[in-house]
């Protein structure tokens, strides 16, 4: 079902791999490969040391689950030839949630991007280098249905 997601996974029980910028490097170069392949739109993420989130609308080919074979498998994969992690990297599976509208989706873009502060791994989200929050990659924007209100703008809402 196309739409965009707020997704979570983690690493294999919890264990902090990304704790090393060769690694962390490797994630976000994979996960920017197949968001320029076209395998989906990306519009935030932040990858912590055991585990991710992103924001994400699958190509209309694809399907949520397909994407994020790519995340898991490309990084785990990669890391796997280039770091000789011969290990399990990501735990099975993952957690989603369907964005329902522009609030929606705003709200999980300042909770990924403020992830790194609440865990103390920063001052500011801007500092975090593995965060879309940081500024250092070219994201897509938010689809057509997901457009966040502007200020002063006023919601119409209507009952019955």
């Amino acid at each position: 079902m196309p739409g965009t997601y707020f997704v979570t996974s983690r690493t294999w029980e919890s264990r902090a791999l990304f704790i090393h910028a060769e690694s962390c490097r490797i994630f976000v170069e994979s996960l920017l490969h197949y968001r320029q392949q076209g395998a989906y739109l990306l519009h935030a993420f932040v990858l912590m040391p055991d585990h991710f989130h992103l924001l994400i609308t699958p190509a209309t080919n694809k399907t949520i689950e397909r994407a994020i074979q790519y995340v898991k498998g490309g990084s785990a994969r990669r890391l796997s030839l280039e770091r000789n992690m011969h290990f399990p990297v990501w735990q099975r599976g993952f957690s989603d949630h369907r964005v329902r509208d522009g609030a929606d989706y705003e709200n999980h873009v300042h909770y990924i991007g403020e992830n790194p502060v609440r865990k103390k791994l920063v001052e500011t989200a801007k500092e975090y280098l593995w965060s879309s929050a940081s500024g250092s990659c070219a994201l897509d924007g938010p689809p057509q249905g997901l457009k966040p209100q502007e200020r002063g703008e006023q919601a119409i809402v209507r009952h019955g």
